[in-house]
């Protein structure tokens, strides 16, 4: 079953106590990518980048079977750049710079040959990017998943509540999940942005685990406890990425079966964080995954 993917594909500058990094790969379209191509399905992905992108960055992504015909390059133009220092709990973060570049006016282009796609994972990027897209494909996708973030809730919430009405899966962090709903009981704010219009919802509470909620139904994953958290960038965007990636490679699009797909998502993201940004996702096997994967069944005790 093919997956698209939307959403950045920048450049990060990292800092966190262990360490501090220059310039390397980043973005929620990368992270995205690289989690859902563990799982052997076709990943196209829709993005943007300028011609300061290294080409030795996008033969990365195409090594891992990620399809980059719908990667624009914009001639004389810079690539999306964020840099940010983490504090000591590794739970908080400051942005020292946020350059839009090419991101700014972003068109996505959809290229015929992803027409077809069945699964649709939409990244963190504005609704009416992710709103276009949508618009864009001649046929409905099987599912469709998206990612947001309270900034667009701050300024574009007219915006982001139309595409909600347009999903299939909403996935937010617990902080994005009350400011939504107004809400700071999970499960009160979880019955509203249900009401909004997503069948599913996914609610990310980062070291502590996820919730996952569909109707009356409500499944929690704990977090895997881990000895070391290196650097969290990227670490939700590779969690939505591992749970449609299953989603996409088992075509099972069940409560019982998005289970399954939150432990898969978590164990990718409990890999992201043991090293700078992309790089324990590159590096990563399907073996070293399928073992941290019985981790989990073994932590929450039920079958995967």
């Amino acid at each position: 079953m093919s997956l698209l993917a939307i959403g950045s594909v920048a450049f990060d500058a990292i800092e966190t106590p262990f360490g501090k990094t220059d310039k390397i790969i980043g973005g929620a379209g990368t992270f995205i990518s690289l989690s859902s191509s563990y799982f052997k399905t076709p990943v196209n992905l829709v993005a943007v980048v300028g011609e300061d992108f290294p080409q030795e960055y996008i033969e990365l992504l195409q090594n891992k079977g990620i399809d980059t015909t719908g990667l624009q390059i914009k001639q004389g133009e810079k690539s999306f750049f964020w840099a940010g220092r983490y504090h000591n709990n590794m739970n908080s973060r400051d942005t020292l710079v946020t350059e839009l570049n090419v991101l700014a006016d972003f068109d996505p282009i959809v290229p015929a040959e992803y027409q077809d796609c069945e699964y649709l994972m939409l990244g963190n990027l504005t609704p009416a990017v992710q709103k276009t897209v949508i618009e864009r494909l001649a046929n409905r996708p099987k599912l469709i998943v998206m990612d947001t973030m309270n900034f667009w809730m701050d300024i574009a919430m007219d915006d982001l509540k139309a595409v909600l009405q347009m999903i299939d899966v909403l996935c937010i962090n617990d902080e994005e999940a009350r400011q939504l709903s107004g809400e700071y009981s999970l499960r009160l704010a979880a019955k509203k942005i249900l009401g909004m219009g997503p069948k599913t919802l996914i609610i990310k509470k980062g070291e502590h685990g996820a919730l996952l909620f569909q109707g009356d139904k409500l499944f929690f994953c704990p977090a895997l406890p881990l000895e070391e958290v290196f650097d969290p960038t990227g670490a939700g965007d590779t969690f939505v990425g591992g749970f449609i990636g299953y989603l996409a490679k088992t075509d099972d699009i069940s409560f019982e079966n998005m289970k399954r797909a939150i432990v898969y998502g978590s164990a990718m993201a409990s890999f992201c964080v043991e090293k700078f940004g992309t790089e324990r996702l590159i590096d990563l096997t399907y073996e070293e995954l399928l073992s941290r994967v019985q981790e989990f069944k073994e932590l929450a005790g039920f079958e995967v």
